[in-house]
Formats: structure tokens, C-alpha cells, sequence
């Protein structure tokens, strides 16, 4: 048993407790309670700060860690998201596993210990595998119309089936259908099939921009463009569907409790109502949406109809770090300004980062601090004196002093008090 205190524990499945302890063996939380009731431990590690469940990053592509300079290049959604087409094919495999190394490291440093890790190159399954994260990593389909399908569906599946049958990490094997405009219905179709048969997650983006509402709508607009530039013949370039790209969404199969989706930026009131009766978690990624010039997410609206939202960085191509705390002020701030009247938001933006991602990836053993979790902590340098929501809320971002994964101190140092 290694027992770790602190002036404040917020196990989340309960009330936060001043003077707490959690305590683990073997990788798993066996006490959550006030320090003085702790049982005998073999080491006690004692932190300064709030502790918390670590963090989950419930949408991120840590192979563009190394693309990190494309934060800072000014562009526009529609010219930024081209930038990869052009290197992508130019990166190595060493340099593809190195980026999600340096992911990892940035993550585990932010207290974030659970990911939903969208992999575009195979060669970045590895070291996501090989770490000792929670999470999901989503094998990624993009720029695929029906005729490319059929020459590369085989090769593609077997990244999957292949990765599964070696995995023996906790970070799952799921797919990532990009979007509704980089691939074929029918192919979109194919994927959310595969994924039902093989038992497995979904997380494709939704309503980033209004131009994915353009050319899923209409057929039309900057994306119509891209595509027929790039050769690609897709379905609804042919005057499009007539409805919501969550609408369309649900059509091709990609909704579901089996699934989150990224962004949901430009969801009105009846895809937001579509989202929860499918039981689709959203993803939030603010600050990546600011970056891009893509718009505001409805974070008040979301919250008071219910919908269940879980909170990403998105990549460093368009974040400045992948620190999840750091997504927690700028959310509130929408959310005020949305007309949310700040009752209990506090709470809610951490839940929405720590049990609101593990419901996103369909977890019940991380994101919380109770008996039978995965022993996943971090602890943050804020006021213990405050209400420790509103502390991590304001004073989380770039303050993390302390993650423990797993049960091992793997970032920071103890402070004996």
C-alpha cells in the first residue's frame, strides 16, 4: 500500500475532502478518505496543492506534437487544415513515433493521464501503446472516396485487427472517421460497420466550421473545392443533403454511445438534442476553435439542456499546449458570456474534464477517485483555502506539480509538509 495526501482531495464521486488521502495497491485506488483514516502504508508520499483524478484529454492528435510551429502560423481553418496533406507524406516514422513520445511527456507533465488519441500515421500506435496512459487510441480514415475505398479498405482494416491482436496495454484500438467532408458515404458507412462488429469505439469531428455545414447542406463551398482539387468524389459534393452534418451523421452511422465526437461547435438545438438521445458525448477544444477561427462552442447551452461533454486540446497544430486545464477558463468565460448564470459551472468544467471524458471514452475506472480505479492522480499548485473548483477552475492551467500513473509518481515531487 503507497499512501498520497493532500491539504485537498476532489475524488469527484463524493465531496471534496480537506486532509485527504488516497491509497493504492497494485495500480488500483483501495482507499479514498481523510488522511487520519487512511490505512497503514508500506510509503506515504505526502503533496502540497488539490489533488484530483488525472485528467482526461478527450480529443488530441499527439503525432502533430512536432507540428507544434502550425499554432503560430495565422492561418484559417480551411488553409491550416491543407498544411498536412503537403507534410505529412514528408514525415519519417521515427520522427511520427518521436512527436507522440513528446505528447505523452507534455500530457503526463499537464496531469493528464487518459487520452482519446486520434493516429493518422500507424507508426504512432506504438509508443501510445507502449505507455502506461488509459484512453483510446482511433485509428484514422481521412480524404477516401468510394473508389479509393475499394483499393485500400484491406490494408486499412488490418492496421486495426493487427494493432488489437498485439495490444496488451489499456489504451484500446478504436476508429476515427475524420469527417462527413474528407470521406465517401459509403465509406463512412463501412467504418461505424466495422467498428460495431468488431466491438469497438467511434470519434469522428463534427460541426467544427460552417464550412463543413456548407458543403454537407449544400455540396458546396470551400471544402466542395478542396476535394474536387484533390480528385476526391464524394457523395454529397452533388448538391448536398439538405440537413445538419449531425443529422447526416447519425445517418452514416457514426452516433451513438459507442462514439464522442470532436468540436461540436455549430450544433443547434436539435443536433444538441440528437447528440443526447443517441447518448454522443461532445468534446470540447476551445481554444483550438479560437485558433482556427472557427467559432464558439455552445457551452451554456450545452450544460443546461444536459448533454454530456467531455473536454480535448485538440492537437499542437492548433493549441498552444496540451494542458486540459488550461481549456477549463476559457470555457467558463463562454459559458457566462453565453448567458450561464455561473451556478455550480465550476464544478461542472471538472467533471467535464475528468468523468465526463472517461464517459466519453466508456470508462467507469478513471477520471475518478474511488475504490477499484485505476490509480491515476494529479495535483495542482492552487489556493487550498478556496472552493477547490473554483481554484482549479482559475489557477489549474500550467500549475500542475505532481501525476501519479498507475500508482507511481511519474512527474513532480513530493513536498513533506
Amino acid at each position: 500500500m503507497h499512501v498520497y495526501t493532500a491539504p485537498v482531495v476532489v475524488p469527484l464521486a463524493g465531496e471534496p475532502i480537506r486532509e485527504g488521502a488516497v491509497g493504492v495497491d497494485g495500480g488500483r485506488i483501495a482507499y479514498v478518505g481523510p488522511a487520519a483514516g487512511a490505512p497503514e502504508a508500506d510509503e506515504t508520499t505526502a503533496f502540497d496543492g488539490v489533488m484530483t483524478p488525472g485528467l482526461v484529454n478527450a480529443h488530441t492528435h499527439l503525432c502533430y506534437t512536432a507540428f507544434a510551429d502550425m499554432y503560430g502560423n495565422e492561418k484559417e481553418f480551411f488553409e491550416w487544415i491543407q498544411e498536412f496533406a503537403r507534410r505529412n507524406p514528408e514525415t519519417a516514422d521515427e520522427v511520427w513515433k518521436d512527436s507522440v513520445q513528446q505528447g505523452i511527456d507534455e500530457s503526463l507533465a499537464h496531469g493528464v493521464t487518459a487520452v482519446a488519441d486520434i493516429v493518422t500515421p500507424a507508426a504512432g500506435f506504438a509508443p501510445l501503446l507502449a505507455s502506461d496512459l488509459a484512453g483510446v487510441a482511433y485509428w484514422e480514415a481521412v480524404f477516401i472516396d468510394e473508389a479509393a475505398w475499394e483499393v485500400r479498405r484491406n490494408a486499412w482494416r488490418e492496421v486495426v485487427t493487427d494493432t488489437r491482436a498485439v495490444n496488451n496495454s489499456d489504451v484500446a484500438v478504436g476508429i476515427s472517421p475524420h469527417t462527413l467532408y474528407t470521406l465517401g458515404t459509403n465509406v463512412g458507412k463501412g467504418l461505424a460497420e466495422l467498428a460495431r462488429t468488431l466491438d469497438i469505439r467511434l470519434h469522428p469531428h463534427l460541426a467544427e466550421t460552417m464550412h463543413e455545414d456548407m458543403f454537407v447542406r449544400r455540396g458546396s463551398g470551400p471544402f466542395a473545392f478542396m476535394n474536387r482539387r484533390a480528385g476526391l468524389d464524394l457523395e454529397i459534393a452533388d448538391g448536398g443533403t439538405g440537413h445538419s452534418p449531425a443529422v447526416q451523421m447519425d445517418k452514416v452511422g457514426w452516433l451513438g454511445a459507442d462514439a464522442h465526437v470532436a468540436h461540436g461547435v455549430h450544433l443547434d438545438k436539435a443536433d444538441r438534442e440528437l447528440l443526447r438521445a443517441k447518448g454522443t458525448a461532445v468534446a470540447l477544444c476551445a481554444r483550438s476553435n479560437a485558433r482556427l477561427e472557427a467559432g464558439e462552442p455552445p457551452v451554456a447551452a450545452l450544460r443546461a439542456e444536459g448533454n454530456t461533454v467531455a473536454v480535448g486540446t485538440d492537437s499542437r497544430a492548433s493549441a498552444p499546449d496540451l494542458d486540459v486545464a488550461a481549456e477549463w477558463p476559457v470555457l467558463r468565460r463562454l459559458a457566462l458570456a453565453q448567458g450561464d448564470g455561473g451556478e455550480g459551472l465550476n464544478e461542472w468544467l471538472v467533471r467535464a474534464a475528468t468523468q465526463g471524458g472517461a464517459k466519453a471514452l466508456g470508462r467507469d475506472d478513471i477520471g475518478v477517485l474511488k475504490e477499484g480505479a485505476r490509480a491515476d492522480l494529479a495535483v495542482f499548485a492552487v489556493d487550498t483555502d478556496a472552493d477547490p473548483y473554483a481554484a482549479l477552475v482559475t489557477g489549474a492551467a500550467g500549475n500542475c506539480t505532481a501525476t501519479v500513473l498507475k500508482g507511481a509518481l511519474v512527474e513532480g515531487r513530493p513536498t513533506e509538509r
